[in-house]
């Protein structure tokens, strides 16, 4: 498989990065499968590994640990997230210092490693300085326990403070962004993807499938669109709301297209959002090794001209179809005393 700088760092990673969110009890309660699914990327090329602390309020680090284990650790780039709750205490969460601290230590131990390769804030948290944060984060690079950091799913004004908080203190400053991207998330194209290619940063895009409604399964005319997921996100999956039928007639509309260019709608979800010129890699979730050998070929396609546009009349370029579907709520919008 390919590979390609990550940023400006001078690793190289490669595009399609997996994605461990599945391991552990919200997914593959298995270790020994969820183990043999880390292996089966390693073998096809894959040398890019993320997960998070908050996945499985630990498991999903505790698994990819494992499956490192043995010498495997050394050539893989291993991204890891905190932010998330992961405790009953209040300070068990968030981007404080003292939080950072805390819980990097406690992500090396379940990844059984001496140092994160990129280590990410899961969210961005407006009750905390940026400076906060990235100096925490700079004295953790300085001590070798991170290489890199960077941010996901941060609304592209607080990318931009960010780089210039970094720059006038002298910190380290983030070399990516992790956004939900994909057929039917796009609202990415107009602010987020622009604003990291300009300021050289890279980008990971999670959920490029949409949490499955581009894996072929999501028809119309299908007799059983119930899931894991819909039962517990509603917003994103219950076809009674008006955005999600949207969804599942693009989504329907753009699985003829794939069959119409002899490519899969998987295939072509990934290599849609792998081949933006902004875009480093792509994260897949796979939860068995079918899941994955699913999507492996689609580092290899590329999509003509003739396609995006038909691509681009179904979803219009910028638009996200529902907006549940952007990973955030903006915090100026859900305080009345922040609007009113």
């Amino acid at each position: 498989m390919d590979r390609r700088a990550l940023a400006g760092t001078g690793v190289q990673v490669t595009p399609l990065c997996l994605g461990a969110m599945m391991f552990g009890a919200w997914g593959e309660r298995d270790h020994d499968v969820a183990i043999g699914i880390v292996h089966r990327a390693l073998e096809a090329g894959i040398n890019f590994i993320d997960t998070a602390d908050v996945y499985s309020r630990g498991e999903s680090e505790e698994i990819v640990g494992k499956a490192l284990a043995g010498g495997k650790r050394e050539n893989v780039v291993l991204a890891t997230k905190f932010h998330g709750t992961m405790g009953d205490d209040s300070n068990e969460a968030g981007n404080s210092r003292r939080w950072i601290m805390r819980e990097v230590e406690a992500s090396l131990k379940r990844l059984q490693t001496d140092w994160i390769d990129l280590y990410q804030v899961h969210r961005w948290d407006p009750w905390t300085d940026h400076e906060e944060t990235l100096a925490a984060l700079s004295d953790l690079v300085a001590q070798g326990k991170v290489r890199y950091i960077g941010s996901s799913t941060y609304p592209a004004a607080q990318i931009v403070r960010a780089q210039w908080v970094a720059r006038e203190r002298g910190l380290q400053r983030f070399v990516c962004e992790q956004p939900p991207y994909s057929l039917l998330a796009r609202a990415v194209e107009a602010d987020v993807l622009p604003t990291c290619h300009e300021l050289g940063m890279g980008v990971i895009a999670w959920s490029p499938l949409a949490g499955g409604w581009l894996s072929g399964r999501w028809r119309k005319g299908s007799d059983d669109l119930a899931s894991r997921r819909s039962a517990m996100i509603p917003q994103r999956y219950d076809l009674s709301l008006p955005v999600n039928q949207a969804k599942l007639d693009a989504a329907d509309a753009l699985a003829q297209l794939a069959e119409e260019s002899g490519i899969s709608l998987i295939e072509m979800a990934l290599a849609f959002v792998v081949n933006h010129p902004a875009v480093t890699a792509a994260i897949i979730g796979p939860r068995t090794v079918e899941h994955l050998d699913s999507q492996l070929s689609a580092a290899d396609v590329r999509l003509d001209e003739a396609i995006l546009d038909r691509i681009d009349e179904i979803v219009a370029p910028g638009i996200t179809i529902n907006p549940a579907d952007a990973g955030w709520s903006n915090p100026a919008l859900a305080l009345d005393a922040l609007r009113r």
